[in-house]
């Protein structure tokens, strides 16, 4: 079954919430949150809103944060220890921090988007927790460190007291191509009674939400897993962690949302084991890398799969995309994860140009200026992927030729296109990633029905307008003349027939 085009807006609740308050000169949370702001938010378009960090923070996290207080000046110069919370992915309790709003406050916020016709997005940390989370002090809960450890491995172990009084060495939660976490402690997901445990709290949260982001998704992957721990853990249980979670979660609440933060190519397999959308990462470094043949090949892909990618240029682990494209380029980006098929994200403030990346353990950001030009474009975009030809309709890949011998400029461009045979209707997408002026002709034959008719091209981006006979687009191909980073979305409807002039005797 195909998955629904969805817009997913991103939102640092911390920061969003301190932002609000100090606009409007009073505490705002979840319970309180203005509708005008929340109208701007669901604004057309956007079908999923993920607030990121409403849990609970461990507070040995933040202690560990503030040894890293130097490192947040970069993003907030005048930052104070008031303003370190700790990581939102170093979860102390996953109960909604009562300084947001509490679960009631989260409740509110919930129906209120509903209201509007948008669903909620929380997270879910699978691989480890904060160090004083209740789960840390469960007999075998945490992977347990060997003599020596602390010494040796001292970034991936440390040290702790059981309610018993045991001291014990337990492992920080890791990504095996770096050191350990050193807020966080590793859980043990081989654990039967630990799994037990994580489908009961995602319960809870699923009573509280419509889906969750699952943090670094693979590293819970039965061969990832035991490679990392290899020597820390025994056999591993027979199911696979996610084939075990995921279905007795939808058993009560069938339409919940998965979605996958995956790296290292293994987006098929994580879907394979029940996610409904997985990070397109390779995406966006072929975007950031501005290798348009790679992003080709890329986009050759089956659509079956393509449909199940969730498509960005930014969220709250990458650069800000006005600060890493810069002006130009984020308009032809911002036109790719907005068109093709699959799910996008945006994250709060992508609009309006920011370009502070801000850790994940403060809780305030920096003013700055909105580039209207950019938003204007992000709402037109928005407008547009309203339309149900990009839901209902079929994706294809067309090939950009020459425009004439010795002219390679074709290689710099992109098109693809959507058609509704039921309703007639078409869209050509074709986006120039370069910061040079192309030329090229889209071979257009894959749409046969075009021939015979002449036909309006309509550039929804810009409101020019083109009239071509269908026979030349599908035989020779339809030129296109782009410049540096320039895209046209271009809407096909059959052009007014020209009336002969009445001739008189």
């Amino acid at each position: 079954m195909p998955a629904d085009k969805l817009f997913v807006y991103e939102i640092n609740t911390w920061v969003w919430l301190n932002t609000l308050s100090r606009k409007y000169k009073k505490t705002i949370t979840l319970s309180s949150v203005p509708n005008t702001v929340l109208d701007e938010i669901c604004r057309p378009g956007i079908d999923v809103v993920w607030l990121m960090g409403v849990w609970k923070r461990s507070a040995l996290g933040r202690t560990n944060a503030l040894q890293y207080k130097h490192e947040y000046v970069g993003a907030l110069p005048d930052i104070t220890d008031d303003d370190i919370i700790g990581s939102a992915y170093s979860i102390g309790d996953y109960r909604v921090d009562e300084r947001l709003g509490g679960r009631s406050g989260l409740a509110s916020f919930r129906k209120r988007l509903r209201e509007r016709g948008v669903r909620l997005l929380l997270d879910f940390v699978p691989n480890h927790v904060g160090k004083d989370h209740r789960w840390v002090h469960q007999p075998d809960f945490i992977i347990r460190g060997k003599p020596g450890d602390l010494e040796r491995r001292s970034s991936d172990f440390f040290a702790a007291k059981m309610p018993n009084g045991e001291s014990v060495v337990l492992a920080h939660g890791r990504d095996p191509l770096f050191p350990g976490w050193s807020d966080t402690a590793q859980l043990n997901i081989f654990n039967p009674e630990l799994r037990r445990e994580v489908i009961a709290t995602l319960l809870d949260i699923a009573s509280q939400c419509d889906g969750v982001r699952c943090d670094m998704a693979m590293l819970l992957m039965t061969d990832i897993f035991a490679g990392t721990w290899r020597g820390y853990v025994g056999a591993p249980p027979p199911v696979e962690y996610w084939r075990e979670v995921i279905p007795a979660v939808r058993e009560l609440h069938p339409k919940f949302l998965f979605i996958a933060e995956v790296y290292w190519n293994k987006e098929y397999d994580i879907l394979q084991q029940g996610f409904d959308y997985a990070y397109d990462k390779v995406l966006y470094d072929r975007i950031v890398e501005n290798d348009v043949q790679k992003l080709r090949q890329h986009l050759l892909a089956g659509i079956d799969y393509q449909q199940h990618m969730i498509r960005f240029v930014e969220n709250h682990d990458e650069p800000r995309a006005f600060a890493k494209l810069g002006a130009r380029r984020s308009c032809p980006a911002a036109t790719l994860i907005c068109t093709l098929p699959g799910a996008t994200l945006l994250h709060e403030g992508q609009f309006s140009g920011r370009t502070v990346k801000l850790p994940v353990q403060i809780s305030r950001q920096p003013d700055e200026k909105a580039v209207r030009e950019l938003e204007a474009y992000y709402l037109r975009l928005l407008e547009e992927t309203r339309d149900p030809i990009y839901q209902q309709g079929e994706w294809y890949l067309f090939d950009m030729r020459p425009a004439w011998n010795g002219n390679i400029t074709n290689f710099n461009m992109l098109a693809y296109g959507w058609q509704h045979r039921t309703s007639g209707d078409y869209r050509l997408i074709v986006v120039n990633l370069t910061e040079h002026r192309s030329q090229g002709r889209v071979g257009l034959g894959h749409w046969r029905w075009l021939d015979g008719k002449n036909w309006r091209l309509f550039n929804v981006l810009d409101g020019a307008e083109y009239d071509r006979h269908g026979g030349e687009m599908t035989n020779e191909g339809l030129y296109i003349d782009l410049d540096p980073y320039e895209s046209h979305i271009f809407r096909f409807e059959p052009a007014p027939e020209k009336r002969r002039a009445k001739v008189t005797t």
